[in-house]
């Protein structure tokens, strides 16, 4: 069976980004994303959907850096 979108799919599974998330980041509902990712997007979709994953991950990286620099695990 056939998946659209694959590379999205992917690259939220490898950075651990619910879909729900890229929605919120979107201004849609959940269920709007889910049938969205149904068919293939447009480049220019595609695109800005992978930028909105890596911003997200690279909030999460730095949120946890934050952390353990005030928990004194890294130096600060």
């Amino acid at each position: 069976m056939y998946l659209a979108n694959t590379e999205i799919r992917k690259a939220a599974k490898a950075a651990n980004i619910s879909l729900w998330e890229i929605a919120l980041k979107l201004g849609i509902s959940e269920p709007t994303m889910t049938r969205k990712m149904r068919c293939e997007l447009s480049e220019e979709e595609k695109k800005k959907v992978l930028t909105i994953i890596n911003e997200l991950h690279t909030e999460r990286l730095n949120a946890v850096v934050e952390r353990m620099k005030e928990e004194g695990v890294v130096n600060k």
